[in-house]
């Protein structure tokens, strides 16, 4: 594809992160690689350290040069949260020696853009990543949860109002 950006996809979890890489060039996506990192438990420093060091990895096999990223959502459970923000954290650090640009997106606005609603389940926010990057072997939910962020994130590049950290912070 002509014009193309490599879209890094992110779907924190402290034990869990899925991870998915697109090409895209706004209209058409592209599946380059998918997958998860499962920490090997203990405790929340050690899960983090795997997390950040797989995406690490991750941005020096594939350079990405956007990050798409879920955002915390919480519910009931604000420890549940606090882990996911630490794991999410983790995963946008991975990224900074490497100068990639970070958009972050509701679980909402992530289906609506795939499925068609913000109320999908698992299942079918699966069906539609498989459908849409033409993927013959079944995702698993990471997996196509993280490439449903990138392509989210593909079809909203350009778009004004998106919720951006700039790589660099502007000296006053």
């Amino acid at each position: 594809m002509a014009d193309t950006v490599r879209i890094l996809g992110i779907d924190p979890g402290s034990r869990v992160t899925g991870w998915g890489v697109v090409d895209s060039d706004g209209r058409r996506s592209c599946h380059v690689a998918s997958g998860h990192i499962r920490t090997a438990g203990g405790d929340l420093a050690s899960r983090l350290a795997e997390i950040f060091h797989g995406v690490s990895t991750l941005v020096g096999e594939y350079r990405p040069v956007e990050l798409a990223i879920e955002r915390v959502f919480v519910n009931r459970n604000a420890d549940s949260a606090l882990k996911l923000g630490h794991a999410r954290a983790a995963a946008i650090c991975a990224t900074f020696d490497a100068g990639i640009d970070v958009f972050e997106y509701a679980a909402r606005a992530v289906k609506l853009a795939v499925v068609g609603t913000g109320a999908a389940d698992k299942a079918q926010v699966a069906h539609m990543v498989g459908m849409l990057l033409g993927c013959r072997e079944r995702l698993q939910p990471d997996e196509a949860d993280a490439l449903a962020v990138a392509i989210c994130h593909a079809h909203s590049r350009g778009v004004a109002g998106l919720v951006r950290f700039p790589r660099q912070a502007s000296a006053s």
